[in-house]
Protein backbone atom coordinates (compact mmCIF):
# COMPACT_ATOMS: atom_id res chain seq x y z
CA UNK A 1 0.00 0.00 0.00
CA UNK A 2 1.00 3.43 -0.22
CA UNK A 3 2.78 5.25 2.76
CA UNK A 4 0.67 8.20 3.33
CA UNK A 5 3.10 10.75 5.52
CA UNK A 6 0.46 13.49 5.31
CA UNK A 7 -2.98 11.64 4.64
CA UNK A 8 -2.45 8.01 6.31
CA UNK A 9 -4.56 5.02 4.30
CA UNK A 10 -5.56 3.28 7.01
CA UNK A 11 -7.28 -0.28 7.01
CA UNK A 12 -11.34 0.04 7.04
CA UNK A 13 -12.09 -0.73 10.59
CA UNK A 14 -9.52 1.82 11.89
CA UNK A 15 -10.72 4.49 9.46
CA UNK A 16 -13.59 5.82 11.60
CA UNK A 17 -10.82 5.82 14.54
CA UNK A 18 -8.15 8.38 12.40
CA UNK A 19 -10.25 10.05 10.33
CA UNK A 20 -10.19 12.37 14.00
CA UNK A 21 -6.81 13.29 13.48
CA UNK A 22 -8.13 16.16 11.57
CA UNK A 23 -10.34 17.39 14.24
CA UNK A 24 -7.75 16.96 17.50
CA UNK A 25 -4.33 18.15 16.32
CA UNK A 26 -4.63 21.59 18.83
CA UNK A 27 -5.24 19.25 21.66
CA UNK A 28 -1.52 18.99 24.04
CA UNK A 29 -0.06 16.08 23.42
CA UNK A 30 1.01 13.63 26.51
CA UNK A 31 4.77 14.55 26.72
CA UNK A 32 5.04 11.21 28.70
CA UNK A 33 3.37 9.07 25.86
CA UNK A 34 5.50 10.74 23.38
CA UNK A 35 9.15 9.64 25.33
CA UNK A 36 7.65 6.54 25.15
CA UNK A 37 6.95 6.13 21.53
CA UNK A 38 10.41 7.71 20.78
CA UNK A 39 11.87 5.38 22.25
CA UNK A 40 9.65 2.08 21.19
CA UNK A 41 10.58 3.69 17.56
CA UNK A 42 13.51 4.04 18.60
CA UNK A 43 14.29 -0.19 19.18
CA UNK A 44 12.29 -1.30 15.91
CA UNK A 45 12.89 1.01 13.34
CA UNK A 46 17.03 1.85 13.97
CA UNK A 47 18.60 -1.77 14.49
CA UNK A 48 17.44 -3.72 11.49
CA UNK A 49 18.40 -0.95 9.02
CA UNK A 50 21.21 0.05 10.64
CA UNK A 51 22.82 -3.52 10.19
CA UNK A 52 21.81 -3.85 6.42
CA UNK A 53 23.35 -0.47 6.36
CA UNK A 54 26.79 -1.91 7.81
CA UNK A 55 26.86 -4.78 5.59
CA UNK A 56 25.83 -2.37 2.03
CA UNK A 57 28.77 -0.39 2.96
CA UNK A 58 31.31 -2.82 3.50
CA UNK A 59 30.15 -4.81 0.19
CA UNK A 60 30.37 -1.38 -1.57
CA UNK A 61 33.96 -0.31 -0.60
CA UNK A 62 35.72 -4.03 0.02
CA UNK A 63 37.17 -3.54 -3.51
CA UNK A 64 39.82 -1.40 -1.60
CA UNK A 65 40.83 -3.89 0.91
CA UNK A 66 40.40 -6.62 -2.02
CA UNK A 67 42.93 -4.69 -4.17
CA UNK A 68 45.85 -4.32 -1.84
CA UNK A 69 45.71 -8.22 -1.51
CA UNK A 70 46.30 -9.50 -4.79
CA UNK A 71 42.80 -8.35 -6.85
CA UNK A 72 44.54 -6.29 -9.41
CA UNK A 73 47.03 -8.96 -10.19
CA UNK A 74 44.95 -11.92 -10.30
CA UNK A 75 42.64 -10.65 -12.73
CA UNK A 76 45.52 -8.93 -14.99
CA UNK A 77 43.97 -5.51 -14.36
CA UNK A 78 46.63 -2.74 -15.47
CA UNK A 79 46.22 1.17 -16.23
CA UNK A 80 42.99 2.81 -15.28
CA UNK A 81 41.41 -1.12 -15.00
CA UNK A 82 40.72 -0.08 -11.19
CA UNK A 83 39.32 3.06 -12.09
CA UNK A 84 36.74 1.84 -14.24
CA UNK A 85 35.43 -1.00 -11.82
CA UNK A 86 35.06 1.69 -9.27
CA UNK A 87 33.05 3.80 -11.96
CA UNK A 88 30.76 1.07 -13.21
CA UNK A 89 28.97 0.55 -9.99
CA UNK A 90 28.06 4.21 -9.79
CA UNK A 91 25.86 4.18 -13.31
CA UNK A 92 23.01 2.20 -12.18
CA UNK A 93 23.52 3.44 -8.97
CA UNK A 94 22.38 7.04 -9.63
CA UNK A 95 20.23 5.86 -12.55
CA UNK A 96 17.96 3.79 -10.09
CA UNK A 97 17.35 5.63 -7.13
CA UNK A 98 14.13 7.36 -7.86
CA UNK A 99 12.00 4.20 -8.95
CA UNK A 100 13.78 2.28 -6.69
CA UNK A 101 12.54 4.57 -4.27
CA UNK A 102 8.44 4.47 -6.55
CA UNK A 103 8.93 1.45 -6.27
CA UNK A 104 9.31 0.99 -2.01
CA UNK A 105 5.64 2.96 -2.03
CA UNK A 106 4.31 0.08 -3.43
CA UNK A 107 5.88 -2.45 -1.81
CA UNK A 108 6.46 -3.13 1.73
CA UNK A 109 9.89 -1.62 2.89
CA UNK A 110 10.63 -5.38 4.58
CA UNK A 111 9.88 -6.98 1.66
CA UNK A 112 11.99 -4.25 -0.99
CA UNK A 113 14.70 -3.97 1.90
CA UNK A 114 15.87 -7.39 2.19
CA UNK A 115 14.90 -8.60 -1.26
CA UNK A 116 18.05 -6.38 -2.62
CA UNK A 117 19.84 -6.84 0.13
CA UNK A 118 20.22 -10.73 -0.86
CA UNK A 119 20.51 -9.65 -4.57
CA UNK A 120 23.52 -7.80 -3.52
CA UNK A 121 24.67 -10.48 -1.16
CA UNK A 122 24.98 -13.02 -3.83
CA UNK A 123 26.80 -10.51 -6.26
CA UNK A 124 29.37 -9.86 -4.05
CA UNK A 125 29.83 -13.84 -3.57
CA UNK A 126 30.30 -13.50 -7.24
CA UNK A 127 32.77 -11.17 -7.02
CA UNK A 128 35.12 -13.43 -5.10
CA UNK A 129 34.97 -16.36 -7.66
CA UNK A 130 34.91 -14.09 -11.03
CA UNK A 131 38.14 -15.07 -13.10
CA UNK A 132 38.30 -12.42 -15.33
CA UNK A 133 38.32 -8.68 -14.84
CA UNK A 134 34.99 -8.83 -17.23
CA UNK A 135 33.50 -11.04 -14.44
CA UNK A 136 34.40 -8.24 -12.13
CA UNK A 137 32.69 -4.90 -13.92
CA UNK A 138 29.76 -7.16 -14.53
CA UNK A 139 29.53 -7.92 -10.47
CA UNK A 140 29.82 -3.94 -9.83
CA UNK A 141 27.17 -3.19 -12.27
CA UNK A 142 25.01 -5.18 -10.42
CA UNK A 143 25.74 -4.45 -7.30
CA UNK A 144 25.40 -0.51 -8.16
CA UNK A 145 21.70 -1.80 -9.28
CA UNK A 146 20.72 -3.86 -6.19
CA UNK A 147 22.29 -1.15 -4.12
CA UNK A 148 20.87 1.52 -5.70
CA UNK A 149 17.69 2.35 -3.39
CA UNK A 150 18.79 1.29 0.04
CA UNK A 151 20.02 4.19 1.28
CA UNK A 152 17.25 6.70 0.06
CA UNK A 153 14.92 4.32 0.67
CA UNK A 154 16.14 3.98 4.41
CA UNK A 155 15.74 7.75 5.22
CA UNK A 156 12.24 8.03 3.97
CA UNK A 157 11.26 5.15 5.90
CA UNK A 158 13.29 6.88 8.96
CA UNK A 159 11.51 10.39 8.63
CA UNK A 160 8.22 8.45 8.59
CA UNK A 161 8.44 8.33 12.19
CA UNK A 162 9.93 11.08 13.50
CA UNK A 163 9.52 14.92 13.85
CA UNK A 164 12.06 17.20 12.24
CA UNK A 165 14.40 18.01 15.05
CA UNK A 166 14.37 14.49 16.29
CA UNK A 167 15.59 13.21 12.52
CA UNK A 168 19.43 14.28 12.46
CA UNK A 169 20.37 12.03 15.36
CA UNK A 170 18.61 8.88 14.30
CA UNK A 171 20.06 9.40 10.51
CA UNK A 172 23.24 9.91 11.57
CA UNK A 173 23.40 6.83 14.20
CA UNK A 174 22.26 4.90 10.58
CA UNK A 175 24.89 6.42 8.65
CA UNK A 176 27.56 5.84 11.34
CA UNK A 177 26.91 2.02 9.81
CA UNK A 178 28.51 3.41 6.73
CA UNK A 179 31.50 5.31 8.45
CA UNK A 180 32.07 1.87 11.37
CA UNK A 181 31.91 -0.52 8.47
CA UNK A 182 35.14 0.86 7.08
CA UNK A 183 36.97 -0.14 10.77
CA UNK A 184 34.86 -3.54 10.65
CA UNK A 185 35.55 -3.81 6.91
CA UNK A 186 39.79 -3.50 7.52
CA UNK A 187 39.82 -5.55 10.63
CA UNK A 188 37.64 -7.81 8.61
CA UNK A 189 40.08 -7.66 5.89
CA UNK A 190 42.89 -8.39 7.71
CA UNK A 191 41.64 -11.99 9.16
CA UNK A 192 40.59 -13.07 5.91
CA UNK A 193 43.87 -12.47 4.05
CA UNK A 194 45.01 -14.86 6.54
CA UNK A 195 42.48 -17.08 4.34
CA UNK A 196 44.79 -17.01 1.32
CA UNK A 197 45.79 -20.29 -0.15
CA UNK A 198 42.70 -21.78 1.68
CA UNK A 199 40.86 -23.77 -1.35
CA UNK A 200 42.98 -22.25 -4.13
CA UNK A 201 41.87 -18.66 -3.42
CA UNK A 202 43.88 -15.68 -2.97
CA UNK A 203 42.83 -13.87 0.26
CA UNK A 204 40.90 -11.07 -1.51
CA UNK A 205 38.59 -13.77 -2.81
CA UNK A 206 37.62 -14.80 0.68
CA UNK A 207 36.69 -10.88 1.58
CA UNK A 208 34.00 -11.04 -1.06
CA UNK A 209 32.88 -14.75 -0.71
CA UNK A 210 32.32 -14.41 3.38
CA UNK A 211 31.30 -11.01 3.40
CA UNK A 212 28.84 -11.30 0.88
CA UNK A 213 27.49 -15.04 2.62
CA UNK A 214 26.91 -13.32 5.76
CA UNK A 215 25.13 -10.49 3.75
CA UNK A 216 22.80 -13.10 2.43
CA UNK A 217 22.09 -15.37 5.60
CA UNK A 218 21.34 -12.03 7.29
CA UNK A 219 19.19 -10.77 4.36
CA UNK A 220 17.37 -13.90 5.13
CA UNK A 221 16.04 -13.10 8.22
CA UNK A 222 15.91 -9.46 7.89
CA UNK A 223 12.71 -9.21 6.27
CA UNK A 224 11.11 -10.20 10.00
CA UNK A 225 12.88 -7.15 11.34
CA UNK A 226 12.68 -4.61 9.06
CA UNK A 227 9.62 -2.47 9.66
CA UNK A 228 7.13 -1.58 7.48
CA UNK A 229 5.18 2.20 7.01
CA UNK A 230 3.99 3.20 10.44
CA UNK A 231 0.02 2.83 9.29
CA UNK A 232 0.89 -1.10 9.13
CA UNK A 233 3.51 -1.76 11.45
CA UNK A 234 2.94 -4.24 14.03
CA UNK A 235 5.12 -2.95 16.75
CA UNK A 236 2.66 0.17 17.51
CA UNK A 237 -0.90 -0.24 18.79
CA UNK A 238 -3.66 1.95 18.03
CA UNK A 239 -2.71 4.46 20.25
CA UNK A 240 0.49 4.40 19.81
CA UNK A 241 -0.26 4.92 15.69
CA UNK A 242 -2.37 7.57 16.23
CA UNK A 243 -0.41 9.76 18.85
CA UNK A 244 2.50 8.78 15.82
CA UNK A 245 0.37 10.31 13.42
CA UNK A 246 -0.74 13.60 15.36
CA UNK A 247 2.88 14.35 16.02
CA UNK A 248 4.37 14.31 12.37
CA UNK A 249 1.39 16.48 11.25
CA UNK A 250 1.97 18.71 13.96
CA UNK A 251 5.59 18.92 13.16
CA UNK A 252 4.52 19.81 9.29
CA UNK A 253 1.97 21.96 9.95
CA UNK A 254 -0.26 21.84 6.45
CA UNK A 255 2.38 21.21 4.23
CA UNK A 256 1.07 18.56 2.79
CA UNK A 257 1.08 16.81 -1.10
CA UNK A 258 -0.83 13.97 -1.11
CA UNK A 259 -1.17 14.26 -5.27
CA UNK A 260 1.19 14.18 -7.77
CA UNK A 261 -0.51 16.24 -10.45
CA UNK A 262 1.12 18.21 -13.18
CA UNK A 263 1.16 21.00 -10.53
CA UNK A 264 2.76 19.31 -7.91
CA UNK A 265 5.42 18.15 -10.43
CA UNK A 266 6.34 21.55 -11.12
CA UNK A 267 6.62 22.50 -7.75
CA UNK A 268 8.65 19.23 -7.01
CA UNK A 269 10.88 19.90 -10.12
CA UNK A 270 10.72 23.43 -10.26
CA UNK A 271 11.86 23.95 -6.31
CA UNK A 272 15.80 25.45 -5.98
CA UNK A 273 16.29 23.68 -3.09
CA UNK A 274 16.26 20.64 -4.00
CA UNK A 275 19.24 21.02 -6.44
CA UNK A 276 21.07 23.17 -3.69
CA UNK A 277 20.78 20.24 -1.95
CA UNK A 278 22.03 18.00 -4.38
CA UNK A 279 25.25 20.12 -5.05
CA UNK A 280 25.75 19.74 -1.06
CA UNK A 281 25.54 16.45 -1.31
CA UNK A 282 27.26 15.93 -4.48
CA UNK A 283 30.40 18.04 -3.23
CA UNK A 284 30.87 16.25 0.06
CA UNK A 285 30.32 12.52 -0.68
CA UNK A 286 33.12 12.64 -3.03
CA UNK A 287 35.31 13.26 0.15
CA UNK A 288 33.36 9.93 1.90
CA UNK A 289 34.42 7.47 -1.39
CA UNK A 290 37.64 8.92 -1.63
CA UNK A 291 38.55 7.59 1.81
CA UNK A 292 36.23 4.69 1.91
CA UNK A 293 37.85 3.62 -1.43
CA UNK A 294 41.81 4.63 -0.95
CA UNK A 295 42.10 4.55 2.95
CA UNK A 296 44.22 1.01 3.21
CA UNK A 297 46.07 2.21 -0.24
CA UNK A 298 47.27 5.54 1.22
CA UNK A 299 48.36 3.99 4.32
CA UNK A 300 50.34 1.71 2.82
CA UNK A 301 51.69 3.92 0.13
CA UNK A 302 53.00 6.07 3.51
CA UNK A 303 55.25 3.06 4.08
CA UNK A 304 53.45 0.59 5.85
CA UNK A 305 52.88 -3.53 5.36
CA UNK A 306 49.35 -4.40 3.58
CA UNK A 307 48.03 -5.63 6.98
CA UNK A 308 49.57 -2.81 8.74
CA UNK A 309 47.80 -0.65 7.15
CA UNK A 310 44.16 -2.49 7.60
CA UNK A 311 44.65 -1.94 10.91
CA UNK A 312 45.95 1.17 11.41
CA UNK A 313 42.60 2.26 9.11
CA UNK A 314 40.13 1.14 11.64
CA UNK A 315 40.67 3.73 14.50
CA UNK A 316 40.29 6.11 11.85
CA UNK A 317 36.47 5.23 11.27
CA UNK A 318 36.14 5.31 15.29
CA UNK A 319 37.59 8.78 15.92
CA UNK A 320 34.42 9.84 13.22
CA UNK A 321 31.62 8.23 14.02
CA UNK A 322 32.19 9.73 17.46
CA UNK A 323 32.21 13.27 16.41
CA UNK A 324 29.98 12.18 13.34
CA UNK A 325 27.39 11.24 16.71
CA UNK A 326 28.18 14.39 18.19
CA UNK A 327 27.21 16.51 15.90
CA UNK A 328 24.52 15.17 15.12
CA UNK A 329 23.23 15.45 18.87
CA UNK A 330 23.98 19.11 19.12
CA UNK A 331 22.67 20.05 15.87
CA UNK A 332 19.04 18.31 17.18
CA UNK A 333 19.31 19.84 20.42
CA UNK A 334 20.04 23.83 19.05
CA UNK A 335 18.04 22.85 15.97
CA UNK A 336 20.52 24.53 13.84
CA UNK A 337 22.44 22.78 10.66
CA UNK A 338 24.19 25.16 8.66
CA UNK A 339 27.10 25.93 11.23
CA UNK A 340 27.65 21.64 11.42
CA UNK A 341 28.27 21.72 7.83
CA UNK A 342 30.51 24.37 7.29
CA UNK A 343 32.57 23.07 10.62
CA UNK A 344 33.40 19.76 8.55
CA UNK A 345 34.38 21.58 6.21
CA UNK A 346 36.80 23.60 7.54
CA UNK A 347 38.03 20.56 9.27
CA UNK A 348 38.65 18.33 6.10
CA UNK A 349 40.34 21.42 4.35
CA UNK A 350 43.18 20.97 6.96
CA UNK A 351 43.65 17.62 5.75
CA UNK A 352 43.29 18.14 2.56
CA UNK A 353 45.83 20.63 2.77
CA UNK A 354 48.40 18.77 4.25
CA UNK A 355 47.91 16.01 1.75
CA UNK A 356 49.09 18.66 -1.01
CA UNK A 357 51.92 19.05 0.82
CA UNK A 358 52.89 15.65 1.68
CA UNK A 359 56.32 15.71 0.60
CA UNK A 360 57.22 18.30 3.08
CA UNK A 361 55.62 16.88 6.15
CA UNK A 362 56.20 13.91 8.40
CA UNK A 363 54.39 11.09 7.71
CA UNK A 364 52.37 11.31 11.11
CA UNK A 365 51.14 14.76 9.84
CA UNK A 366 49.68 12.40 6.79
CA UNK A 367 48.04 10.04 9.21
CA UNK A 368 46.59 12.85 10.96
CA UNK A 369 45.29 14.64 7.68
CA UNK A 370 43.46 11.24 6.69
CA UNK A 371 41.86 11.82 10.44
CA UNK A 372 40.91 15.08 9.29
CA UNK A 373 39.32 14.56 5.82
CA UNK A 374 37.35 11.89 7.07
CA UNK A 375 36.10 13.25 10.47
CA UNK A 376 35.26 16.45 8.70
CA UNK A 377 33.42 14.88 5.88
CA UNK A 378 31.35 12.48 7.92
CA UNK A 379 30.18 15.18 9.90
CA UNK A 380 28.69 17.45 7.04
CA UNK A 381 27.75 14.47 4.66
CA UNK A 382 24.82 13.31 6.52
CA UNK A 383 23.67 17.13 7.36
CA UNK A 384 23.39 17.63 3.89
CA UNK A 385 20.79 14.41 3.61
CA UNK A 386 18.71 15.51 6.44
CA UNK A 387 18.95 19.27 6.40
CA UNK A 388 17.29 18.81 3.01
CA UNK A 389 14.78 16.78 4.43
CA UNK A 390 13.58 18.74 7.17
CA UNK A 391 12.60 21.67 4.08
CA UNK A 392 10.62 19.60 1.98
CA UNK A 393 6.66 19.42 2.74
CA UNK A 394 4.69 16.73 1.47
CA UNK A 395 4.79 12.99 1.09
CA UNK A 396 5.51 12.81 -2.00
CA UNK A 397 7.91 16.40 -2.08
CA UNK A 398 9.76 14.19 0.42
CA UNK A 399 10.68 11.13 -1.54
CA UNK A 400 11.23 12.50 -4.85
CA UNK A 401 14.14 15.13 -3.13
CA UNK A 402 15.49 11.90 -1.36
CA UNK A 403 16.28 9.82 -4.15
CA UNK A 404 17.22 12.70 -6.60
CA UNK A 405 19.54 13.42 -3.82
CA UNK A 406 21.28 10.80 -3.20
CA UNK A 407 21.43 9.72 -6.73
CA UNK A 408 22.31 12.47 -8.09
CA UNK A 409 24.16 13.25 -5.54
CA UNK A 410 26.32 9.75 -6.27
CA UNK A 411 28.28 11.27 -8.83
CA UNK A 412 30.56 12.26 -6.27
CA UNK A 413 31.13 8.83 -6.33
CA UNK A 414 31.97 8.61 -10.32
CA UNK A 415 34.38 11.25 -9.59
CA UNK A 416 36.19 9.96 -6.58
CA UNK A 417 36.28 6.79 -8.69
CA UNK A 418 38.41 8.53 -11.21
CA UNK A 419 40.55 11.04 -9.83
CA UNK A 420 43.19 8.93 -7.83
CA UNK A 421 45.26 8.18 -10.78
CA UNK A 422 47.50 4.79 -10.34
CA UNK A 423 50.76 6.88 -12.06
CA UNK A 424 50.12 9.66 -10.36
CA UNK A 425 50.99 7.66 -6.52
CA UNK A 426 51.76 8.83 -4.22
CA UNK A 427 50.75 12.26 -3.85
CA UNK A 428 47.53 11.66 -5.68
CA UNK A 429 47.62 15.74 -6.50
CA UNK A 430 44.87 15.62 -8.77
CA UNK A 431 42.93 13.39 -6.52
CA UNK A 432 43.25 15.64 -3.37
CA UNK A 433 43.26 18.98 -5.26
CA UNK A 434 40.02 17.83 -6.76
CA UNK A 435 38.26 16.58 -3.40
CA UNK A 436 39.00 20.25 -1.79
CA UNK A 437 37.70 21.60 -4.94
CA UNK A 438 34.11 19.55 -4.80
CA UNK A 439 34.26 20.22 -0.73
CA UNK A 440 33.81 24.15 -0.95
CA UNK A 441 31.38 23.72 -3.81
CA UNK A 442 29.74 21.80 -0.87
CA UNK A 443 30.22 24.84 1.50
CA UNK A 444 29.12 27.44 -1.76
CA UNK A 445 25.67 25.43 -1.46
CA UNK A 446 25.14 25.30 1.94
CA UNK A 447 25.47 28.56 2.02
CA UNK A 448 23.07 29.82 -0.50
CA UNK A 449 20.78 26.99 0.98
CA UNK A 450 21.25 28.77 4.60
CA UNK A 451 20.31 32.59 2.74
CA UNK A 452 17.73 31.34 0.69
CA UNK A 453 15.68 29.57 3.62
CA UNK A 454 16.55 32.63 5.88
CA UNK A 455 15.20 35.20 3.30
CA UNK A 456 12.17 33.07 2.64
CA UNK A 457 11.30 32.70 6.35
CA UNK A 458 11.01 36.19 6.81
CA UNK A 459 9.31 37.19 3.67
CA UNK A 460 6.66 34.31 5.20
CA UNK A 461 6.38 35.84 8.25
CA UNK A 462 5.97 39.20 6.54
CA UNK A 463 2.92 38.46 4.68
CA UNK A 464 5.32 38.12 1.46
CA UNK A 465 3.44 34.82 0.51
CA UNK A 466 -0.22 35.26 1.69
CA UNK A 467 -1.71 35.36 -1.53
CA UNK A 468 -1.23 31.66 -1.93
CA UNK A 469 -4.70 31.59 0.20
CA UNK A 470 -6.16 32.39 -2.85
CA UNK A 471 -5.57 29.24 -4.73
CA UNK A 472 -8.40 26.71 -5.72
CA UNK A 473 -8.93 24.58 -2.20
CA UNK A 474 -7.82 21.74 -3.60
CA UNK A 475 -4.39 23.26 -5.00
CA UNK A 476 -3.90 25.15 -1.82
CA UNK A 477 -3.87 21.78 0.05
CA UNK A 478 -1.50 20.70 -1.72
CA UNK A 479 1.27 23.31 -1.61
CA UNK A 480 3.39 21.19 0.46
CA UNK A 481 6.36 23.54 1.84
CA UNK A 482 5.64 26.31 -0.44
CA UNK A 483 2.02 26.69 1.98
CA UNK A 484 2.61 29.77 3.36
CA UNK A 485 2.25 28.16 7.09
CA UNK A 486 5.72 26.06 6.62
CA UNK A 487 8.47 27.90 7.95
CA UNK A 488 12.10 26.53 6.99
CA UNK A 489 15.28 25.13 9.00
CA UNK A 490 18.31 25.99 8.90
Amino acid sequence: MDAMYDTPVLPDESATKYRSLEDNLGEPLDRLAETKLRWKCDLHVLPAITVLYLLAFIDRVNIGNARIQGLEKDLKMKGHDYNVALFVFFIPYILFEVPSNILLRKIAPSTWLSSIMFCWGVVTVCQGVTQSYAGLIVCRFLLGLFEAGFVPGCIYLISMYYQRYELQWRINLFFCAGILSGAFGGLLAFALANMAGVAGYNGWRWIFIIEGLGTVVIAAVSKFFIVDWPETSKFLNDDERHLLLRRLRIDVAEAKMDRLDKKAARRIFGDWKIYAGITMYFGVVNTGYSISFLTPTILKELGWTSIRAQVLSIPIYIVSCSFTLLAAFTADRLRHRYAFTMIGVLVATVGYSILLAQQRVPVSARYLAVYLITVGGYITQPVTLVWLNNNMGGHYKRSVSSALQVGIGNCGGIVASNIYITSQAPTYRVGYAVGLGLLWLCGMACTVFFVGLRMENKKRNNGGRDDRYSLPEEELENLGDDHPRFRFGY
